[in-house]
């Protein structure tokens, strides 16, 4: 599982491990996995570091001191590194004379021409956005270098992700000791690049602020069936959903829940007949299952159904979509049995009452307060997925923008339902629906299983989606 820590446990991990090494023996590691890395990438892009034109953009913290003595390290390989500094007299004195020592350069501005540049303008501690000097830096970037942020991009908070204002777009981060949530959670997400950990030694504690579950995570909480499984054991899935609007919603639950282990569904709505025409096994009608998924393509004017899957307090319930207008909070935190909502950030918006601008730059904030409002598990649906349970806020690393398409959410839903029914808990199964309906988004757009979110395709239909759930599962279990 790959974990991130806040700034306040990364500090104190820092200031413990600082009081037991050398003095600036901590800043030299993390120079030297950061010079490491640049070195790669130099040589990926000109076959060299020696010649290679390097750019420093030095902020007045240990984040310049950190990107200074990097640069001094790829100076004394032959590279031409200029150090321009955000404030001359704040600069950090041990990084710039190692540099200067190494024959690199000062500049007060920034040259036309870099093959790359390192972002060292503020650490981890930086709130609120870019001060008009360090933007002004960063709008000077050549175009056509290569971008390495030293921690994490600046002008992205480290602990939410959020983005106040002007901002670096890195290709790669490089990041120290730890992940960061900033790092991991959208707007501050799309602007990292490719994130590379150096280690240095930290000890952190064992609760991290944020989770991203991994193939073996998924694969050990997924629900499989045994020698003496029938499809009740497996677990019956009710769904909720569709109207004569949106027949299509629920022929995509459906198909969510089929293909996500479920061992039966039963359809309850006015689509029976686009359900059975698409999937012959479904049962039609209520009666016992083991997790409800109601709201998919409701439609308004049908509040009584949600009502009524939200009064069996004993039965797990998602609720999505027109299922999540109006929902009581009293209701929701009477229920005994999980309850997992699953908003995008319109949805999340009007449950807090809020802003749907409001949500999407603090996408963090936004999924913890629903969590604690509701009493439930909460799946933050967009680019970067968010499932809030119990105090736990994981983030979905699998996915592909193809998924942004009709249908998509009502496939997860189905899905989530189907590990519900299954016996995950309702924070596993909004975690592990994301984690496989991402990856079946790549499989089905042709995009490779790992790699960043935006990582090649083409466009998908939701129906695609759904059928490509196996092979995510084989590759999860593989």
């Amino acid at each position: 599982m790959r974990t991130a820590y806040s700034v306040e446990t990364v500090r104190a991990a820092e200031r413990e491990l600082m009081a037991r090494l050398p003095e600036g023996a901590l800043m030299a590691r993390a120079a030297a996995g950061l010079a490491a890395v640049c070195a790669e990438l130099l040589a990926r892009r000109r076959g060299r570091v020696y010649g290679s034109r390097v750019v420093l953009l030095a902020g007045p913290g240990d984040n310049g001191g950190d990107a200074l003595y990097a640069g001094a390290r790829l100076a004394r390989r032959g590279a031409a590194v200029t150090a321009v500094p955000m404030d001359p007299a704040r600069i950090h004195p041990g990084g710039l004379a190692a540099l200067r020592a190494a024959g690199g350069r000062v500049a007060e501005s920034v040259p036309a021409r870099a093959d790359l540049v390192l972002d060292g303008l503020t650490g981890i501690g930086g709130r609120g956005g870019l001060r008009p000097a360090a933007a002004a830096l960063v709008e000077r970037i050549p175009a056509g270098a290569l971008v390495v942020a030293v921690d994490l991009p600046s002008g992205v908070d480290a602990d939410t992700g959020e983005v106040a204002g002007p901002a670096v777009s890195a290709d790669v981060t490089v990041t120290f000791g730890a992940y960061k949530p900033g790092l991991l959670i959208d707007p501050g997400a799309s602007r990292t690049g490719a994130v590379r950990l150096v280690p240095i030694g930290l000890e952190l504690p064992d609760r991290a602020e944020l989770e991203a579950l991994q193939h073996t995570d998924v694969a050990r909480l997924l629900p499989l069936p045994g020698s003496s499984s029938d499809k009740y054991r497996r677990g019956v899935v009710g769904v909720v959903a569709g109207s004569e609007q949106y027949p299509g919603a629920a022929v995509l639950a459906v198909a969510g829940a089929l293909r996500g282990g479920a061992g039966a569904v039963r359809y309850v709505g006015p689509a029976a007949d686009a359900v059975l025409a698409r999937y012959p096994e479904v049962l039609v009608g209520r009666g016992r299952v083991q997790a409800w998924v109601v709201g998919p393509g409701l439609g308004s004017g049908r509040a009584a159904e949600v009502e009524r899957a939200l009064a069996d307090r004993d039965v797990p319930v998602l609720v999505d979509a027109d299922g999540l207008r109006g929902l009581d909070p009293e209701v929701v935190r009477a229920r005994r049995a999980a309850t997992l909502l699953t908003p995008h950030a319109g949805e999340a918006a009007a449950l807090l009452g809020v802003a749907r601008e409001e949500v999407e730059a603090g996408r963090l904030a936004a999924v913890r307060g629903l969590a604690g409002r509701y009493g439930a598990a909460v799946l933050l649906k967009g680019a970067t997925t968010l499932v809030a349970s119990g105090g736990v806020v994981r983030v979905n690393p699998t996915g592909t923008p193809w998924l942004a398409t009709a249908g998509s959410g009502d496939v997860l839903s189905g899905l989530a339902g189907a590990l519900l029914a299954g016996g995950l808990s309702g924070g596993d199964a909004g975690a592990v629906a994301a984690y496989l309906h991402g990856l079946a988004g790549r499989f089905a757009a042709g995009a490779p299983a790992a790699g960043g979110i935006a990582a090649g395709g083409a466009p998908v239909v939701a129906q695609e989606v759904a059928a490509a759930l196996p092979e995510a599962w084989r590759s999860v279990r593989g």
